[in-house]
């Protein structure tokens, strides 16, 4: 496992970090005055809000998620940073004001970033992602709340979870990323939804083994 993949591992498990990934959607180069350096520019949309998608399937268990446009209201968003696999070097943030981020109700979170002329390793990540060696991105945030709601076909029988996230506690990078192999996105889901999976599947019974108790008593009732 490599030093990237073991700092997202380490998020998952230590501080219930997950993951969602985004495509980037702009990138430009602005025409500066004579003289001046080129401005690079990156944007992207990493949350779209009130847009079911679905996240996530396995054998018989489908995850789909949105994301309230209310859910950021809270946030804590004040030191977010824009870097490489959730690890690598900090190329901007928000608390120097490198990073942009925008709550656009009407859409999502909005990012943009403009990356530096004279730094080497901004321009070589600028030039993979305008030649589409790297054209996805990643943002990293805890969950406040959320509401759950399930629904059950049964041919075939499949288990449906609709996840509404309605708040976000914080909101820690935005990451341009290129490990294919390594799905943070579904990783962090699943661990996640298996959790709530065992919850649900535990009140059923219960609420089965409750309705046989009630049916039993009223039988001896007569």
């Amino acid at each position: 496992m490599s030093r990237e993949t073991d700092n997202i591992q380490r998020l998952i498990e230590n501080k219930d970090v997950q993951f969602r990934d985004f495509r980037i959607t702009d990138i430009e180069v602005r025409e500066a005055a004579e003289g001046e350096p080129e401005k690079l520019i990156i944007r992207g949309v990493p949350c779209v809000f009130n847009q079911e998608t679905l996240l996530l399937r396995w054998d018989d268990y489908e995850v789909y998620e949105e994301v309230d446009k209310d859910a950021f209201d809270e946030a804590d968003m004040s030191d977010v940073i824009f870097n490489y696999n959730h690890g690598g070097r900090v190329y901007a943030r928000t608390r120097n004001n490198s990073l942009n981020l925008n709550v656009n109700k009407a859409k999502g979170l909005e990012m943009e970033t403009e990356l530096w002329d004279d730094d080497e390793g901004h321009r070589q990540l600028y030039r993979d992602i305008k030649r589409g060696n790297i054209d996805k991105m990643s943002f990293a945030f805890t969950i406040k709340a959320r509401e759950i709601s399930y629904e059950e076909e049964h041919d075939p029988y499949v288990l449906r979870c609709h996840r509404k996230i309605t708040k976000i506690d914080r909101l820690y990078d935005v990451s341009a990323v290129d490990i294919p192999a390594y799905d943070a996105t579904e990783i962090s889901a699943r661990r996640l939804f298996d959790a709530e999976r065992s919850e649900h599947e535990a009140e059923s019974r219960k609420a089965v083994s409750l309705a046989l108790a009630r049916y039993e008593y009223e039988k001896e009732r007569g």
